[in-house]
C-alpha cells in the first residue's frame, strides 16, 4: 500500500477538510460543525494509514471499516454543512464527490479483505 491511491486520495481530501474547517471557523464564526467534520474528514485518512500497519488480515479489515464510517459521517456533515446554508451547494459538489469516491474505494478495499477469510 506504499503508494496506494487511497491514501493519497484520503491524504489530500483531509488537507481540503483542514482548510473547510477554517473557513466555517474564521469566515462563519461556526465552531461546533467545524469541529465534527475536522475529526471525521480527517481520521480518514489516519486509519488508512494505522491499517497499513495492522497486526493481522482482521486488524487492517477493522481499521478501514472503521475508515469507512468516517467516511460516511463526513458526507453527512457535508450535506448538513450545504443544507443549513454555510457552505454553498456548488462549494460542497466536489467535496461531495472526492467524499463519495473514498467511500466507493473503502467498500471495495473491504469487501475484498473480508472475501479473502
Amino acid at each position: 500500500m506504499k503508494d496506494s491511491i487511497l491514501k493519497d486520495k484520503s491524504y489530500n481530501f483531509a488537507i481540503r477538510i483542514v482548510k473547510l474547517s477554517q473557513y466555517l471557523r474564521t469566515e462563519k464564526r461556526e465552531f461546533v460543525l467545524s469541529k465534527q467534520i475536522l475529526r471525521s474528514g480527517t481520521s480518514i485518512g489516519a486509519l488508512i494509514r494505522e491499517a497499513e500497519f495492522g497486526q493481522s488480515r482482521a486488524d487492517f479489515a477493522s481499521k478501514m471499516s472503521i475508515a469507512l464510517k468516517e467516511a460516511n459521517e463526513t458526507d453527512y456533515w457535508i450535506s448538513l454543512l450545504k443544507d443549513t446554508g454555510y457552505i454553498k451547494p456548488n462549494e460542497s459538489e466536489s467535496m461531495q464527490n472526492d467524499c463519495k469516491e473514498l467511500i466507493a474505494m473503502l467498500v471495495s478495499t473491504v469487501k475484498k479483505v473480508k472475501s479473502y477469510k
